[in-house]
């Protein structure tokens, strides 16, 4: 069974090679690239990858159905700039093609957060549905948060190796991230008429801590796991917090 790899990025240049290099296995890797100012392009381009070039951004959603849209082989691996494929995964993911059972399966992904694994808060497994025959699946269109969704059934099946997810290695790429998805999710959700109020903001925190930090075993992780679920209170405050000050026609 053929497989075609999609990527979405922009200014993924400290990241795509070793995506790249983690899927070397695949039969061709779709880069869709967003206006890349630093050299995305070019190490893409250099690693094998075809990269399309998308003018607009409508969100996470409209980005990857983009990607999907160029994918030419029987089954799509969707990955994101920061995510790897372990040896281990690889083997698995060729294994399972040789005799799917499902037309989608999902991954469980492992996190590194400033250069610790993180076993829980709530991060793992973190499956994610990304193995998926092309024409069996296609991705919402939220803005943030995008899920792929199966068309023609609800059997998912599971595979057990790990995705492994670089996504913040320091602190400071957390914050970016936070800000940029605390803003789109906000937004997307005021378009839809949402609203809501200070104190929903203030208690989305302080349960956010409450359920990573102890019903989701984030001491477990030590130093790294507090820091961790400090930070998703204030994800979970920042969010709420910024849809409220536009419900209130504020900045």
């Amino acid at each position: 069974m053929s497989l075609s790899v999609i990527i979405i990025t922009r200014n993924e240049s400290a990241n795509i090679v070793a995506c790249l290099q983690s899927v070397s296995f695949a039969d061709e890797v779709i880069v869709l690239d967003g206006q890349s100012t630093d050299d995305t392009i070019s190490l893409a381009q250099k690693y094998g990858a075809t990269v399309v070039h998308s003018q607009t951004w409508e969100g996470f959603g409209h980005q990857k159905n983009k990607a999907l849209a160029h994918a030419t082989h029987e089954w799509v691996l969707s990955l994101d700039a920061d995510e790897r494929v372990s040896d281990q995964l690889a083997k698995e993911i060729q294994a399972v093609l040789t005799h799917a059972h499902h037309a989608v399966y999902d991954i469980p992904r492992l996190t590194n957060f400033c250069g610790q694994w993180i076993h829980h808060c709530g991060w793992r497994p973190d499956r994610v549905a990304r193995l998926f025959k092309r024409n069996e699946a296609r991705f919402s269109d939220d803005v943030v948060h995008e899920k792929l969704i199966p068309l023609h059934t609800q059997s998912v099946g599971r595979l057990q190796n790990s995705l492994l997810h670089y996504s913040y290695p320091t602190a400071q790429a957390y914050w970016r991230k936070l800000q940029t998805y605390s803003q789109a999710w906000a937004q997307q959700k005021f378009d839809q008429g949402q609203t809501t109020s200070m104190s929903r903001a203030v208690s989305s925190g302080f349960f956010a801590f409450l359920k990573s930090y102890l019903f989701r075993l984030g001491f477990l992780d030590g130093a790294m796991g507090l820091a961790v679920c400090i930070l998703q209170a204030q994800a979970a405050y920042g969010k709420y917090f910024t849809l409220y000050c536009l419900s209130q026609g504020k900045k």
